[in-house]
């Protein structure tokens, strides 16, 4: 009985690890990109979102699996994509204000809304856990907001985007469940719609902020493009491709492991330790401590079961 339960669990796959990781990290270099383009956070994300969504468009045109959605269908997601550029405006302009490090912390407060939004959305009860773990990350931002008075503005704007990237979350799941329609068919209409939205909204904000460039310049262009492909799509296809082997718990939990990579990459390329002081450590302890005892209590296996797998 023993040797048929070992023949059922696959065998431990160093390239769907390596995959995963590596999409990790690209994921965790998309806040660099808000500090290596001078470019202002919604012309940032404008471009960011057309040119992902072409590259998308491409790769599912390639493997015939481009999804023509129902009106109904497109509201939705629609809706959902409109969220997903207001928290990509709002998390770059996060970053602008302060820098990359505050912007990936700030972030982490989307456990603490989630825990208090998702019981509301889906009428379940609200976890004691998720919640009091949800207030020590949110002791944490408040460390680091009280006493360091220069990333005050980041702060704020770093923790709306955490507000709208939940909302995203939770209604994108709800539409997903709702229409069955494909994940990645159903980021490509994200992208476009959040585009979209964003277009209608460029005119009003050039006549907010005149003096703002709307148009890339020199390397920008080089990093907008690889910002938008190779770092937007990357990670997405590469969480995809690692879900085949392993379960959606290691998936998750490894992806805990982004905002370190953004402060590691932040600290490597714009020496950020020295903007960082004892209490932003202390914070980051916090919302650290607070993220990995929520993980642990996962119960899931690593690996996918056979039937599970796609």
């Amino acid at each position: 009985m023993a040797n048929t339960s070992t023949r059922n669990i696959p065998s431990k796959p160093a390239h769907a690890y390596l995959r995963l990781h590596t999409g990790i990290l690209l994921a965790g270099a998309t806040g660099v990109f808000g500090r290596l383009i001078s470019l202002a956070e919604l012309p940032l994300v404008w471009y960011r979102m057309m040119i992902a969504a072409g590259v998308l468009a491409g790769v599912l045109a390639l493997g015939g699996r481009i999804h023509t959605p129902t009106l109904r269908e497109a509201w939705r997601m629609g809706c959902c994509g409109a969220l997903l550029a207001v928290h990509w405006v709002l998390f770059y302009g996060s970053i602008k204000a302060a820098n990359v490090s505050v912007g990936v912390v700030c972030f982490a407060l989307n456990g603490f809304f989630t825990a208090l939004l998702e019981p509301m959305a889906s009428g379940k009860r609200f976890s004691l856990r998720d919640l009091l773990l949800g207030l020590i990350t949110l002791g944490g931002i408040v460390l680091i907001f009280g006493l360091n008075m220069q990333f005050r503005t980041g702060i704020v704007i770093g923790t709306f985007s955490s507000l709208f990237y939940t909302l995203f979350a939770i209604a994108s799941k709800r539409v997903q469940s709702a229409t069955g329609v494909e994940s990645s068919a159903m980021l490509l209409y994200e992208l476009l719609t959040g585009w979209c939205v964003l277009s209608l909204a460029m005119p009003f904000y050039a006549m907010l902020y005149p003096s703002v460039s709307l148009m890339p310049e020199g390397s920008d262009w080089l990093f907008i493009t690889l910002f938008a492909s190779v770092f937007t799509i990357g990670p997405f296809l590469t969480q995809l491709q690692a879900l085949r082997t392993l379960s959606a718990f290691t998936v998750n939990l490894s992806y805990n492991l982004e905002p370190l990579y953004s402060i590691a990459l932040a600290m490597l390329l714009f020496n950020e330790a020295q903007e960082l002081n004892l209490s932003f450590w202390m914070g980051v302890s916090m919302i650290v401590a607070a993220v990995g005892y929520h993980a642990v209590c996962g119960k899931r296996s690593v690996f996918v079961k056979p039937d599970e797998q796609r």
